[in-house]
């Protein structure tokens, strides 16, 4: 299916690996221009080298929660580019986790600035040149936790909720001016993320990697009707028809890609 976005231009961030990555896999096959961009010191190098045999793209370092770094990455797209017609938000950490009266003020602020506050910035940066435009697409990931919270990691799941109602609200704000906004809630896709959380259920269970993964899908996600992990690139497909001019009609909207894993109908 033709998307309708070639030569468009793209702007992932948290995107030098996973579910961000594929997603500028997706878009580069579309025949978008891209832009990937992450923190320094990962893995962004070697998701350039990867990529960049698919189409037209570009790497720039920053750090969504320092205001100066988010300006930087805008610029130097703006420079190199030109301004987005695409943005996707995909970078966001688990962050604090435990007991709530365990978490403190620090483990809460670090998790939201990144999930949430690093969200509000690159989306300031986004929208004016999409509203003068009236063409652009913002896709920001939630995740399950947003409407069905866990008690260990309630500064993440606060921080999905939020990006919920942002999105929400952006999409009311400046659907007049044709720029949709809409999540994407994954929920256990394989990315170093989860294999990181796998590995520390294994140490501390004293069980294999494939055995945590077994046991916390009976126990912790017993909704995923799939039984398994998702793949990034089953996430990244749903991110890029969002992306999509076949998609001109949706704004405002929530999509799970996440095998069943909420119970509820509700978003």
């Amino acid at each position: 299916m033709d998307l309708g976005i070639t030569k468009r231009i793209a702007l992932i961030s948290g995107a030098d690996s996973g579910m961000g990555k594929d997603t500028a896999r997706f878009l580069l096959e579309a025949g978008a221009r891209v832009a990937i961009t992450d923190k320094a010191g990962g893995t962004l190098d070697d998701s350039l080298a990867e990529l960049q045999p698919l189409g037209e793209i570009i790497a720039v370092t920053g750090d969504v929660t320092k205001p100066d770094d988010v300006r930087a990455i805008w610029v130097d797209v703006r420079e190199r580019l030109g301004d987005p017609d695409i943005y996707v938000n995909a970078a966001g950490v688990t962050g604090a986790t435990g007991d709530f009266l365990d978490v403190d003020d620090d483990g809460w602020q670090e998790t939201l600035d990144i999930n949430l506050m690093g969200a509000v910035r690159m989306c300031r940066e986004a929208i004016p040149a999409m509203r003068d435009r009236k063409w652009g697409r913002i896709v920001l990931f939630a995740s399950e936790d947003a409407v069905q919270p866990y008690v260990d990691e309630l500064p993440y799941c606060a921080s999905k909720a939020g990006i919920l109602s942002l999105a929400k609200g952006l999409s009311k704000a400046y659907g007049g001016d044709n720029v949709l906004v809409n999540t994407v809630s994954p929920a256990f896709v394989a990315t170093p993320m989860t294999d990181a959380m796998m590995h520390k259920r294994a140490e501390e269970r004293g069980e294999s990697f494939d055995a945590a993964i077994e046991s916390f899908l009976k126990e912790e996600r017993p909704g995923m009707v799939l039984g398994r992990r998702g793949r990034s690139d089953e996430v990244a497909a749903a991110v890029a028809f969002l992306c999509s001019e076949r998609a001109s009609f949706i704004t405002g909207a929530g999509l799970r890609v996440d095998a069943g894993s909420v119970f509820t109908m509700a978003v």
